[in-house]
């Protein structure tokens, strides 16, 4: 696994890319012309060609959270969010796939924001990571935490 460069205090260039990524997104936003639906066709499909750059396994997990996104909440709309694969609600992101080559993890993670609805007491986890072992199962887990997390 390859180190990152990172001094005290500062943030690391994978970090720093990613905010890169999220100016350019909202930029993009702000700049686009066209319908609501043209927009929102725009989004989907920079999602899509976001998962398509991804090195494996990292691209194959993408691609079936993405279609376990689609299925199981087609209310959801995909967009980037700091250059990863998100799914909004009300223009709000309510979960995001973190591939592992985008940080250097050793992992990739499906992760949920405040609009996400899981709680479950005071104290719940926000967000799990994803093997590539990730199996039919597990689909249906992730497939019912979106579900519950849209409702």
């Amino acid at each position: 696994m390859a180190t990152t460069k990172q001094t005290e205090g500062t943030f690391t260039d994978e970090e720093r890319a990613a905010m890169q990524e999220h100016a350019a997104e909202v930029k993009r936003a702000r700049s686009t012309k066209g319908t609501k639906a043209e927009k929102a066709a725009a989004d989907a499909q920079a999602v899509v060609d976001k998962i398509a750059e991804m090195p494996e396994p990292d691209r194959g997990l993408a691609e079936r959270i993405h279609r376990i996104a689609l299925d199981a909440a087609p209310e959801l709309a995909p967009r980037l969010w700091y250059g990863m694969p998100a799914y909004a609600k009300d223009g709000k992101v309510v979960f995001f796939f973190q591939d592992a080559a985008k940080f250097k993890a050793r992992y990739s993670t499906l992760g949920f924001q405040d609009p996400a609805r899981l709680d479950d007491g005071s104290f719940w986890p926000t967000s799990w990571a994803i093997t590539p072992e990730f199996s039919d199962g597990d689909e249906a887990t992730v497939a019912d935490m979106i579900r519950r997390a849209v409702a």
